[in-house]
C-alpha cells in the first residue's frame, strides 16, 4: 500500500499529461494486482496476542525475562526487538513467526539453546504473528546446553500461557475504479463493509472514473465486489 500511496502523489508531465495518467493508471494496476496475489499466497484467519506480555523468572541466579508482543511482519520484528532489548544484559534471544515464516537467534548463547527452544514453544503455543524476546542477566552459574534449552523454553511458555489474544482475518489490497458521479455512493457504502486504509485518486482512473483503494478481509473480497456492482448498478474494474 505504501508503493500505491508514492504512485498516487506522481506528478503528471505537463508535456504530455494524458500519456502521463495512462501511465500511471497501468503502473498503480498493477501494483494493486501484485499486492492481491503476494497478500493471497498465504490468506486466512489466526489468533494472535492481544498485548504485550511479560514473564519473569531466575533459574540458578540467572535472571529470564520473556517479553512477547504481536507483530505483522520482519519491519514490526526489528522495531519491537529494539524497544524490547536490554543492552545491559548478556543475551537478548528471540524467535518470532508471521505465517510459514520462522526466525530466531541465540544471541551469543550455545548454538541451538536459545533461539529454537522459543520458537519451538511459540509453535506450540497455535499463536500467529507475534515475537518473544527473552532476555538473560548472566548469575555466574553455567546451564549447560539441556539446563539452557529448558530454561529459554519453559520461560517462553511460561509467558505465552495464559497471554491474552484475539482473533483476525488477514486483509487484502483492492482497488476500484469509480465513475465519479457514483463516488459518493461508494464511499457512503464502504464503512458498512468494513474495509479499512481508504484512499483515492482522480488522476489515476481512466476517463470519467476515480480509483478507489482499501484494505479488506480475505474472505469478504468477492462478496464485496457483489454488493458494490449491484449497488452501482453496473459493472465495476477491480484490481
Amino acid at each position: 500500500m505504501q508503493v500505491i500511496t508514492s504512485l498516487l502523489h506522481l506528478q503528471p508531465n505537463c508535456c504530455n499529461p494524458n500519456k502521463n495518467k495512462l501511465l500511471r493508471h497501468r503502473l498503480i494496476c498493477w501494483c494493486y494486482k501484485a499486492m492481491s496475489s503476494s497478500s493471497n499466497s498465504q490468506p486466512g484467519a489466526f489468533t494472535t496476542l492481544r498485548e504485550t506480555v511479560t514473564f519473569k523468572q531466575e533459574i540458578k541466579k540467572s535472571k529470564f525475562i520473556a517479553i512477547a508482543g504481536h507483530i505483522r511482519d520482519q519491519q514490526f520484528a526489528n522495531s519491537f526487538l529494539s524497544q524490547v532489548k536490554d543492552p545491559k544484559a548478556t543475551h537478548n534471544c528471540w524467535a518470532y513467526k508471521v505465517g510459514d515464516q520462522y526466525r530466531s537467534t541465540d544471541d551469543g548463547e550455545l548454538s541451538g539453546t536459545a533461539g529454537k527452544p522459543i520458537q519451538a514453544a511459540i509453535e506450540a503455543s497455535g499463536l500467529d504473528r507475534f515475537m518473544v524476546v527473552v532476555i538473560r542477566h548472566f548469575g555466574g552459574i553455567l546451564l549447560g546446553s539441556g539446563g539452557l534449552v529448558r530454561a529459554y523454553g519453559r520461560t517462553t511458555a511460561e509467558c505465552l500461557k495464559n497471554a491474552p489474544t484475539r482473533f483476525e482475518k488477514s486483509k487484502v489490497p483492492m482497488g476500484v475504479e469509480v465513475p465519479f458521479e457514483l463516488l459518493g455512493l461508494v464511499y457512503h457504502q464502504l464503512p458498512s463493509l468494513k474495509v479499512q486504509d481508504i484512499n483515492q485518486d482522480y488522476e489515476t482512473g481512466t476517463e470519467g472514473t476515480t480509483m478507489v483503494a482499501f484494505k479488506v478481509d480475505f474472505d469478504q473480497a468477492e462478496s464485496l465486489k457483489d454488493a458494490l456492482k449491484n449497488l452501482c448498478s453496473r459493472e465495476l474494474e477491480f484490481y
